[in-house]
């Protein structure tokens, strides 16, 4: 049987937020370590003998810089799925099991999932743990991996077990929803319960038979969906009208509570979800006093408090249990025990429609990225990377101009019927109406600083006349 790991990458991690937001989530950032989250489960997922290679399911605003951080890994993935829009797990599941049916060209293929930012810090134990699971997969069981949990935590939910089974699995007696201290402390001592992972490994047509005989109505869309696929670049789409019908449920909900067919292998493996900035510093290296300091940020006469600076030189003095975290645009001060609460800010921020919850200064791009440096009524100032060998769309405005100064790197320029270069220290003007583009012929990135002048400076304000990333 061909087997997959399955990397899903749906998540928008606002309890991370400043630095993890919808437009570039926790998931796609080097939060530990010199790879993004993502890179570390493909390279730990592709380390399992058993595997065969790779699946991503991800949100589809994301799919540039999930496919350019998968080449980067060299993790190249068998597909790519786009989810047209959020619907949990136990539909992104069902795309990755169709799919993998689909590339191995047998039903019985199996799939190992493993959500994309997690931390793991005993990839030897975790990969005899996948091998485990994958051979009670091959056997027909719907496998679950549990966690053993090291404190109370009231964070996760948790897996009691029930009798023992093969391989050194056990049956599931049943999921519990994240417990209060009281009972957190009960499960601790009673021993019998793990913490839910949210990883899993089961074979695709039972994944797919246990789905359509306990939640009918997400198989069948699932179905539709996927059936109407096609390929864009190196994406799969399904069809979107018959997702977007898939009612969003966990697989935890939808599948695993409801099956007899499911069995926990217990991971002792230095597992953290990085669902939090506590979890993220409890993966710091701490002080005397506690603190966790990453960047250019200094502690004086403090206790138990988490910094982190990101472009400048952050400083706290005499605080005591403290989250801060600073971003170009946005500044985070958190009491430790709210950090599970760091999520109803960005509710705040969407309900004020305030940007700051979808995108950061940095926008990134298909072909690379951008930056607001000054931002006023009539003008625009911007720096702007192109990568090697890339180029933006044909385009135009109607209701801006925009002035090009060369900073770094070689620009090839469209401008209407004329095409020229332009290298360091060189500018060029875009008149309001014509037609243009960049482009970076050169194997060294373009950084280029753009002043836009208008009555509306908006990014909606394009007319897209051709485009290499099926944005047209």
């Amino acid at each position: 049987m061909t087997v997959h790991g399955v990397l899903l990458s749906g998540g928008s991690g606002t309890r991370l937020w400043p630095l993890s937001r919808a437009a570039y989530p926790k998931q796609l950032l080097p939060l530990l370590g010199e790879t993004s989250l993502l890179q570390q489960t493909a390279a730990r997922s592709a380390a399992i003998p058993a595997v065969d290679g790779l699946l991503v399911v991800c949100n589809e605003e994301h799919r540039f810089m999930v496919g350019e951080q998968m080449q980067q890994s060299g993790h190249r993935p068998g597909a790519i799925v786009l989810e047209p829009a959020p619907r949990n797990t136990a539909p992104a599941v069902a795309l990755a099991a169709l799919q993998s049916q689909i590339l191995a060209g047998e039903a019985d293929s199996v799939i190992l999932v493993l959500p994309s930012d997690h931390l793991i810090r005993d990839e030897v134990a975790f990969t005899e743990a996948g091998e485990r699971a994958i051979e009670l997969a091959r056997r027909g069981h719907l496998v679950t991996f549990g966690v053993v949990p090291t404190s109370p935590e009231t964070g996760y939910g948790y897996i009691e077990r029930g009798a023992p089974s093969e391989r050194g699995a056990w049956e599931v007696l049943r999921f519990v929803e994240k417990p209060d201290h009281v009972k957190a402390n009960e499960f601790l001592a009673a021993g019998t319960h793990t913490w839910n992972s949210g990883m899993f490994a089961f074979r695709s047509d039972v994944y797919l038979e246990e789905l359509a005989k306990h939640r009918p109505a997400i198989h069948e869309a699932c179905r539709r969906s996927f059936e109407a696929r096609y390929s864009d670049l190196d994406f799969t789409r399904v069809e979107e009208e018959a997702f977007l019908d898939c009612p969003s449920e966990s697989i935890d909900y939808a599948v695993m509570e409801v099956t007899d067919r499911a069995v926990m292998i217990p991971l002792d493996a230095g597992w953290n979800d990085i669902g939090s900035w506590t979890a993220v510093m409890s993966e710091g290296a701490a002080d005397e006093s506690g603190n966790v300091a990453e960047g250019d940020a200094i502690l004086i006469d403090s206790e138990r408090s988490y910094v982190r600076a990101s472009d400048r030189l952050v400083t706290a003095l005499g605080v005591r249990d403290l989250l801060v975290v600073d971003t170009p645009d946005a500044l985070l001060v958190a009491d430790h025990t709210r950090a599970q609460d760091v999520k109803t800010i960005v509710a705040e921020l969407q309900q004020r429609s305030r940007p700051e919850a979808e995108i950061h200064s940095r926008v990134y791009r298909p072909w690379g990225s951008y930056e607001t440096i000054e931002l006023s009524d009539r003008y625009q100032v911007k720096r702007i990377v192109v990568n090697p060998g890339e180029r933006l769309s044909l385009q135009m405005h109607h209701h801006r101009a925009e002035h090009w100064i060369v900073v770094g790197g070689t620009a090839l320029v469209t401008r209407d019927d004329e095409t020229f270069q332009l290298t360091e220290n060189e500018s060029t003007f875009i008149p309001l109406g014509a037609r243009h583009r960049l482009e970076n012929p050169g194997k060294l990135p373009l950084e280029m600083i753009e002043v836009q002048s208008g009555s509306y400076l908006g990014e909606d304000d394009i007319v897209r006349f051709e485009d290499g990333y099926g944005r047209a």
